[in-house]
């Protein structure tokens, strides 16, 4: 029986040359771990030894970078796969740790803090320092994960709207708007007025209250959170935000850009598909000096009727022509921040446009502009720019990829665990694997992995700490 015959074999020789963990292995040193977690771990010098952090960390490294359904599977196949053991530094003949190991220290040291975001952060920078980060154009799109809750199982709740972020702006912009055109400012609303907030009912999980109910086109209605993703021009995930899954997409853009602005200066072109095409949104690039590469918006007109570009708005005098070349004159401006242009109801009246422009009973077309109108032209020009058109066509092969691997590949599709928290957790440990998966295969291309003697000492300097720190605890105990 061949099952049964007897070799001397070491584990490195069980480990093929050209598995990939061989390459993860040596293109990062692991041991950036034990400065991460520092003062997370006790200093008690009796009981049982913890766990190796690094080991810890490898195992999950290992799911992610898998796509391992749960920590409880990753360690079925931990304790089959020799090259699993080899990579998170176990025998052949050790006992690979109890699957709720990882879930107790999570409960007892890591909930809370941002170690997966430092981890997540120190891949990249060894990614940056590499010069495999080309962060000129910047792709950004979002993303859903279905939730682990059940959609049939749900409330109605009550719950207040949640007013614009860039309310004050757009407010000061109004008063500018209207004072130039001869209007009295809006009154300022008082916060001590006893009129109840605006409220808005919405479907909630009864299972996972953290995610929002989700409905996108033909998609299938579901609770689920949305990742609001950016990466480069060559797939690395430079930074993520994550939200209930009825959060739309613009309304998670700020936090995330403002963080790439500061993580990546060097950045020059946005691309953004057209849920991000608001005018708030296009007058944040267009004010911090980059150039924002946007598809093309079909107007949400009705059909029969003109579509809004055949009315044209003339700067110099200030108002809007008809297809029928009537004049449009300026009206007011309103609270959401719209210039409306009315037509005279005379002109409209005789008009043999009339069926195609408008169905109001006083014969009257209203055109509005918004204030920051300006932005969204300026958008539309670079739309037209060979240069840009091409960069948004390279989303196919950045922003979509990454989010098709993610799901495919590293078992993003659905959330493992329940809350946002958790769920982040989740999305932050995928993330970080697809960029250590993607960083050593570009060093192997590259040729700058580690040396093989390099990282044997590395790896028994790193054991031989562990051993000191043991035999420390030890020396106190029986002192």
């Amino acid at each position: 029986m061949n099952q049964r015959q007897i070799k001397f074999l070491c584990l490195e020789d069980l480990v093929p040359q050209e598995h990939l963990l061989r390459d993860i292995d040596r293109a990062i040193d692991f041991s950036f771990i034990y400065e991460e977690v520092q003062g997370l771990y006790g200093e008690e010098a009796w009981g049982k030894p913890g766990l190796d952090p690094v080991c810890l960390f490898k195992i999950v490294f290992v799911q992610y970078i898998f796509g391992i359904r749960s920590m409880r599977q990753t360690i079925k196949e931990i304790e089959v796969n020799n090259a699993y053991r080899w990579f998170i530094g176990y025998d052949i003949g050790e006992s690979i740790p109890h699957f709720t190991t990882f879930g107790k220290n999570y409960s007892r040291r890591f909930e809370g803090t941002d170690i997966f975001e430092r981890i997540f952060t120190r891949i990249l920078q060894e990614a940056v320092r590499c010069g495999f980060v080309d962060a000129s154009a910047v792709f950004m799109d979002g993303t859903h994960i279905k939730a682990n809750a059940n959609k049939r199982k749900a409330s109605q709740q009550v719950v207040e709207k949640q007013a614009r972020h860039y309310q004050q702006q757009l407010d000061e912009e109004i008063a500018k708007d209207r004072q130039a055109h001869g209007k009295k400012p809006f009154k300022k609303k008082d916060d001590n007025d006893p009129k109840s907030p605006e409220t808005q009912t919405i479907k909630q999980s009864t299972t996972d209250p953290e995610s929002g109910l989700f409905h996108k086109g033909e998609h299938e209605k579901c609770f689920a959170y949305v990742a609001n993703t950016a990466c480069d021009r060559h797939n690395f995930i430079l930074d993520f935000d994550l939200a209930p899954g009825n959060t739309h997409d613009s309304r998670m853009f700020d936090d995330l850009y403002a963080r790439l602005l500061e993580k990546f200066p060097q950045m020059q072109v946005i691309a953004v598909d057209a849920g991000y095409k608001t005018p708030w949104i296009m007058k944040q690039i267009m004010d911090s000096e980059r150039i924002a590469a946007v598809p093309y918006k079909r107007p949400m007109a009705k059909a029969g009727f003109f579509k809004k570009h055949k009315y044209v708005y003339d700067e110099y005098y200030d108002c809007v022509l008809c297809p029928a070349n009537r004049i449009l004159e300026y009206s007011t401006t309103n609270r959401e921040g719209y210039r409306e242009y009315k037509s005279n109801p005379t002109d409209c009246q005789s008009c043999p446009y009339l069926s195609q422009c408008t169905k109001s009973k006083s014969h009257q077309k209203v055109v509005t502009l918004h204030v920051w109108d300006k932005y969204m032209e300026l958008a539309e020009d670079y739309r037209h720019t060979p240069e840009y058109r091409d960069i948004y066509q390279m989303r196919r092969q950045t922003i979509e990829r990454v989010f098709a691997d993610a799901k495919e590949k590293h078992a993003l599709r659905y959330a493992q665990l329940r809350g946002l928290q958790k769920v982040k957790l989740q999305v932050t440990l995928t993330f970080a694997c697809m960029n250590l998966k993607k960083l050593a295969i570009w060093k192997r291309r590259k040729g700058i992995l580690a040396p093989l003697f390099q990282d044997f000492w590395r790896k028994q300097t790193s054991r031989l700490s562990s051993w000191v720190s043991l035999l420390q605890k030890c020396t106190l105990r029986f002192a």
